[in-house]
């Protein structure tokens, strides 16, 4: 697979190293929360990481289902909700293949695209259309990380860049509504900083007569 491996991402929640985390829920969560675009759902929260977010759904009275790769990221939230007296549904999986039994309301999105190599972000993207119900929304926090290489057409990271060009096409507008700019910045301890967008999820057009009939016209 290109890109990080498991035991990359289980290191990094052994030893402590993970640069990436504020030590608090995303401040554009709180935000959302406050405004209420943003209510108590069945949420899913792929990538939790040290799940300070998990833990601010859980506490605002969401039915949140999170996900990691590393075991060890798993069991640290698992921790620290027992610690805080909270529940959530954890699974350790990988999300380029799990699949949930029902879909989600919404799904919050931070540092999951980022942390995958773009080989997969396709196969991501379709994924969480995938785990939405009906007008389900995506919560996402958009990773701005570009890196020396870029201009020489070098793919580093993680985290890897999520340029807003790039996340149009991966989500594009026959699929996923977006609001008009411009978003939210929510700048980051490291000096990088995240686009907060709120996409809704279309509703997946069935063929029906009509397409067979216009089919059938064009068939020779």
């Amino acid at each position: 697979m290109a890109g990080p491996d498991l035991e990359f991402w289980q290191q990094r929640f052994e030893q402590g190293s993970t640069p990436w985390d504020r030590g608090a829920a995303n401040p554009q969560l709180q935000v959302w929360l406050r405004e209420g675009s943003l209510s108590p759902c069945r949420i899913l929260v792929p990538g939790c990481g040290n799940g300070h977010e998990v833990l601010a759904l859980a506490a605002a009275g969401f039915d949140v289902t999170a996900l990691d790769y590393a075991p060890a990221a798993v069991e640290g939230v698992r921790r620290r909700l027992g610690q805080a007296g909270l529940k959530a549904t954890l699974i350790q999986a990988d999300v380029r293949s799990w699949s949930p039994q029902t879909r989600f309301d919404a799904i919050y999105e931070q540092t999951c695209l980022c942390a995958l190599h773009p080989d997969d972000w396709s196969i991501y993207a379709a994924r969480l259309r995938d785990w939405l119900a009906p007008h389900g929304r995506l919560y996402a926090l958009f990773m701005q990380a570009p890196k020396p290489g870029a201009a020489e057409g070098l793919i580093q990271g993680p985290p890897y860049h999520c340029d807003i060009h790039g996340m149009r096409a991966l989500f594009p507008a026959s699929q996923w509504r977006w609001p008009a700019p411009p978003y939210p910045r929510v700048d980051h301890p490291s000096g990088t900083h995240e686009i907060g967008v709120v996409l809704q999820a279309e509703p997946r057009r069935e063929p029906g007569s009509a397409d067979i009939v216009e089919l059938s016209r064009r068939l020779p």
